[in-house]
């Protein structure tokens, strides 16, 4: 419920709403009591609550989507145990700023005792120094720290920062949390819109806090463009229906971020549901994707991905299918392009499914392990092998080469792996498809 984005002051009682600010901000929680969402966090008896009820507040890393409350969960921390709050965009800030912050931390420390808590919005942009820059201050007790990312903390943090941080991951919030917030917003008179003779349907507010999808400030918004543009009944009412609601807020918010931990989530449910064969599921997380503002040629590099991967050889046609899709998808684009990604996607979720392909990384593996054996020599290159044969005197080991045309069934049993791997098998064939009739004319050919 990230509610406010402009840089606070040094203290956090100084800038709080005036009344000229957009309803969001003026509603922005002061407390936590006011705070909406994260029960698993700020709930009665838990982790997070017990250490600000007590006082004792060590640095943290808030991780989550946007609009999960952050933000404004780090501000309400902060006037809970009575800290200076003071916040760095790691987009626009660097060490210069914070070392004022750590200067200006040190005084009030010296002067009150008054603890800082420092804000570090999208700390996952700050390169490796900026991160290890706070790492002293931190250790001092000067300031305390609480980051927010919208990434993998693991992945985006370096390793000295994470040990001395606690990590808590925050949810998406809900529409129930968003019918709070609005419902909240209607009854404060001094902060809200309580002030105004205002009424709101049922289905109003059910619109209002479905589309707004998780996001507090896009529903509180919207409701005060649809309050101070509604003119008053005859009865001095502004009444809100279903039809205003839907003018106020037309599009719904779809949480994605195609840099962020989203992305990576959203793709990885897509390629599971194509994996387990859910036709519904697979249409529905690409078009998440999509409606989130997916690059479609990245979907499509996926499924090239998955059709050699996962369907593999029990049906080699679809890695056809796929190219010819995305090549249609580029003479097209969109909303035309809608079909060659359905048609791709459901094609590769109805295939029979085999990962028998994966028998290179084992090959990989063992040539890493260890090493190349050498080629044996009667698969040598013919040309060199005469070469050594008319200028070394010996014999010409191209001449021990058998050529399958020449045998029946074009096959012929002789080595090709080096010596010692002679009877090794990676690849291990999968019984879908077209897969077992290939490997059994294999067989049959052995055999016969």
């Amino acid at each position: 419920m990230d509610l406010f984005n402009k840089k606070e002051s040094s203290d956090n009682r100084i800038g709080e709403p005036t009344g000229n600010e957009p309803l969001a901000t003026r509603m922005r929680p002061q407390s936590l009591e006011e705070f909406t969402g994260q029960e698993h966090l700020v709930g009665e008896g838990k982790m997070l609550r017990r250490m600000i009820e007590s006082g004792v507040i060590g640095s943290m890393i808030f991780y989550g989507p946007p609009s999960s409350g952050k933000t404004t969960l780090a501000h309400v921390i902060s006037r809970e145990i009575d800290a200076r709050f003071e916040v760095i965009n790691a987009v626009l800030d660097g060490i210069k700023e914070l070392k004022k912050v750590v200067a200006r931390a040190e005084h009030q420390k010296k002067a009150d005792g008054r603890k800082t808590i420092l804000f570090v919005d999208e700390i996952h942009r700050w390169n490796k120094a900026q991160q290890d820059a706070l790492l002293p201050h931190l250790e001092s007790g000067v300031i305390t720290l609480v980051g927010a990312t919208t990434e993998n903390p693991f992945y985006s943090l370096v390793s000295p920062l994470l040990s001395r941080c606690q990590l808590f991951e925050l949810y998406p919030l809900t529409t129930d949390n968003v019918r709070v917030m609005l419902d909240r917003s209607l009854g404060d008179v001094e902060r809200g819109l309580g002030y105004m003779k205002l009424e709101l349907t049922d289905e109003a507010r059910d619109h209002l806090a479905d589309y707004a999808g998780g996001d507090i400030r896009n529903a509180l918004n919207a409701l005060e463009v649809a309050a101070l543009s509604t003119p008053k009944s005859k009865d001095g009412v502004v009444h809100i229906d279903l039809e205003t609601a839907q003018e106020s807020i037309q599009k719904r918010s779809v949480r994605y971020d195609r840099a962020g931990d989203e992305h990576y989530h959203y793709a990885s449910a897509f390629i599971k549901s194509m994996r387990g064969s859910d036709v519904d599921a697979s249409l529905y997380w690409m078009s998440a994707m999509l409606e989130g503002g997916e690059d479609p040629n990245f979907i499509f590099r996926r499924m090239l991905i998955f059709a050699s991967e996962d369907v593999g050889m029990a049906d080699p046609y679809a890695l056809t299918v796929v190219n010819a899709s995305h090549e249609a998808f580029i003479k097209t684009g969109m909303p035309e392009g809608f079909y060659f990604l359905a048609h791709a996607s459901i094609f590769l979720a109805l295939s029979p499914k085999s990962n028998s392909t994966k028998a290179i990384f084992e090959v990989h593996s063992e040539i890493q392990k260890k090493g190349i054996g050498p080629v044996p020599s009667h698969l040598r290159d013919k040309t060199a092998n005469k070469l050594a044969s008319r200028y070394l005197d010996v014999k010409n080991a191209s001449d021990d080469y058998k050529y399958p045309h020449d045998y029946p069934n074009h096959w012929v049993d002789q080595q090709y792996l080096p010596d010692g791997l002679e009877k090794t098998r990676w690849y291990d064939p999968g019984d879908e498809g077209r897969e077992p009739k290939l490997w059994q004319r294999l067989k049959q050919i052995w055999g016969g």
